[in-house]
C-alpha cells in the first residue's frame, strides 16, 4: 500500500567537524566497511540535528526507498504508543480479549495470561517464532495461527524473537482504529516528519505485516531516529510522549548475558539495546536505525549483509568514540579525502570477460525444469552492449535488459509482481558459463544467475547476496532449448 506522493522534507546539513566529529573518523568508518566487504546499500550520520555525512553506493540512490525488514518493528511499536496515549488500548489488555471467535477452546492458562505488553517485549512465552505458522495458516488467518501455538513459558518471563507477536499488534491496531498502520501513523508520525511513499506488506486479510515489509528512505529512517533521540519532540512540537520513548527504549526483558553481541544487552518495545548506551531499530541484512543518546547522534544504514555485527563493529570502533562535545577545527584534508570516498562509493557490476565465442550458441529460448522462482521459460539475445532477457512467469512475462558488464537500471515486475528499481549486467566466467547480475535496488537483495552451456541446454545455478537459507546458492536446474 502506497501512501502519499510529497516529496520528503530533508534534514539540515553541516560539516562533520563543526558538529564535532573528524572527517577522518568516518572515512576510517567507511574503509572499514570496504576492506572487510560489507555490503552496505547507503549511510547517514546524524548529529545534533545535522546530517554531517552521508552516501549511498551506486547503482542504490537516496530518492529510492529500501526494504526494511524488523526495523519496521519499531514502528508498529511507535504506532502502539500513539494508542495507548489515545487510550484506544492498554498495555495491560489480555491479547485473547480481541479475538473471542480465533482463541482455542483449550486456551491456556499461558496465553489466557498474554497482554499487549508481552507481544511488544518479544516474551509472549513461546519457545519459537510464530511466524512460519501464520505463513502456513491456509485461510489466510494469522490471528488464529498465532493463537493456536503451544505457549510453553509464563508471559514476561522467556525471550524468544517473534515476528508473529509484532503482526498481533498490527492486527489489534487494525481492530481497534479500523486503520492499517501505515493510514494509523501518515498524520500522526510520518506528515510530521516529512516522510511520504512509505509502503508497508499485508497479510492475505489485507492488515499490515507488522514485523516486516515496510519500505522507506535512508533519510525517513534517520528523522525517526531523531525524533526518538529528541524524546519525541520535532521542530518544538510534541509528537509523541517522552514517557513512551523512555520506556519503548529500555530494557524490559533479558536476551543475552551481554558481552561484545549487540544482540545480548536487552530487549525493550520493538527495539535493542546495544552496547555503549545506544539502542535501535534493526532488520535482517544489515538496516539499521541506531540512536547513540550519550554522543546526540542517529545512524542510518541500509545494506545487504549477513554480517550485522561487523557494521555495528565498525560504527562503535571509528564513529562513536571520535565524537567531541565541542565543534574542531576545521580539516581541509581530511574533508576532501572523505569526500572523494563518498563520490566513489559504489557496487560495481561484475567483471569476467565482456564476451565468449560461444555468444552465439547460447543465445536462444529455453524450457526450464520446475524451480523454486516458478520461472517457466527463459530467452536470451544478445546486442552490441546489452543482453536482452525475457522470462515467464506464471503472473505473466517479464523483460529486462544486462548490460555487458555495467548496470542498467530499469523497473521490472520480477520481485513478487511488485513494480521496483532493477540494475541488471552481464559477463562471461569462462566461454561456457555466462552470469547475470540482477540487483532489486528496493531491497537488500542481489541474484547472480549463473546460464551455463550444456549441449543443447543450459544448467542455471542461483547465488544471492543474502539470504535466510543456506548460503552456498540453491539447487541448480536445467533448461531445454525449444
Amino acid at each position: 500500500m502506497r501512501v502519499s506522493t510529497q516529496d520528503e522534507v530533508v534534514l539540515p546539513r553541516s560539516q562533520p567537524e563543526t558538529q564535532g566529529i573528524p572527517s577522518s573518523a568516518i572515512s576510517d568508518f567507511l574503509e572499514t566497511i570496504r576492506t572487510q566487504n560489507l555490503e552496505l546499500h547507503s549511510f547517514m550520520l546524524v548529529r545534533n540535528g545535522f546530517v554531517v555525512s552521508e552516501g549511498w553506493w551506486r547503482p542504490y540512490a537516496a530518492e529510492l526507498p529500501h526494504l526494511l525488514f524488523s526495523l519496521s518493528k519499531s514502528f508498529t511499536s511507535t504506532a502502539i504508543g500513539f494508542a495507548v496515549s489515545e487510550g484506544l488500548l492498554s498495555l495491560d489488555d489480555r491479547v485473547v480479549s480481541y479475538y473471542p471467535d480465533e482463541t482455542p477452546g483449550d486456551a491456556s492458562p499461558n496465553l489466557l495470561h498474554m497482554n499487549i505488553r508481552h507481544l511488544l517485549m518479544m516474551g509472549t512465552g513461546h519457545a519459537q517464532d510464530t511466524t512460519d505458522a501464520l505463513f502456513k495458516q491456509t485461510n489466510g488467518n494469522w490471528a488464529e495461527a498465532f493463537l493456536a501455538r503451544p505457549v510453553e513459558h509464563e508471559p514476561g518471563t522467556h525471550f524468544v524473537y517473534n515476528s508473529g507477536a509484532t503482526y498481533m499488534l498490527s492486527s489489534i491496531l487494525h481492530k481497534v482504529t479500523g486503520q492499517s498502520l501505515l493510514e494509523y501513523l501518515q498524520p500522526r508520525l510520518l506528515d510530521p516528519l516529512g516522510i511520504y511513499g512509505a509502503t508497508w506488506e499485508t497479510c492475505p486479510r489485507g492488515i499490515a505485516s507488522g514485523g516486516w515489509g515496510l519500505s522507506l528512505t535512508t533519510e525517513s529512517i534517520a528523522k525517526f531516529g531523531q525524533l526518538y533521540l529528541q524524546k519525541g519532540l520535532w521542530n518544538g512540537a510534541r509528537i509523541i510522549s517522552e514517557e513512551w520513548i523512555a520506556e519503548a527504549t529500555s530494557k524490559q526483558i533479558e536476551n543475552g548475558d551481554g558481552g561484545e553481541s549487540d544482540w545480548a544487552q536487552g530487549y525493550g518495545y520493538q527495539f535493542w539495546q546495544c552496547r555503549h548506551e545506544s539502542y535501535r531499530g534493526d532488520g535482517a541484512f544489515g538496516q539499521f536505525c541506531i540512536v547513540m543518546p550519550q554522543q546526540q547522534a542517529v545512524l542510518a544504514i541500509t545494506s545487504g549483509t549477513n554480517d550485522m555485527q561487523g557494521v555495528m563493529n565498525a560504527a562503535w570502533t571509528h564513529l562513536l568514540p571520535a565524537m567531541d562535545a565541542a565543534p574542531l577545527a576545521e580539516d581541509g584534508e581530511a574533508a576532501a579525502r572523505l569526500a572523494e570516498q563518498i563520490r566513489q562509493l559504489a557496487i560495481p557490476a561484475p567483471i569476467h570477460a565482456a564476451s565468449s565465442p560461444r555468444e552465439s550458441d547460447i543465445a536462444g529460448s529455453y524450457r526450464l525444469d520446475e524451480n523454486m522462482f516458478k520461472w517457466e521459460t527463459f530467452d536470451i539475445r544478445f546486442e552490441e552492449n546489452e543482453a536482452v532477457i525475457e522470462m515467464r512467469e506464471p503472473d505473466g512475462d517479464h523483460q529486462f535488459r544486462c548490460g555487458r558488464e555495467l548496470w542498467i537500471e530499469q523497473v521490472s515486475r520480477m520481485n513478487q509482481g511488485v513494480e521496483q528499481r532493477i540494475a541488471a549486467s552481464f559477463s562471461w566466467i569462462d566461454a561456457d558459463s555466462l552470469e547475470l547480475t540482477i540487483r532489486y535496488l528496493e531491497t537488500p537483495f542481489c541474484h547472480a544467475l549463473n546460464c551455463r552451456l550444456d549441449g543443447s541446454d543450459i544448467v542455471f545455478e542461483v547465488k544471492p547476496n543474502v539470504t535466510f537459507g543456506p548460503s552456498n546458492g540453491m539447487a541448480p536446474f536445467k533448461g531445454s532449448r525449444i
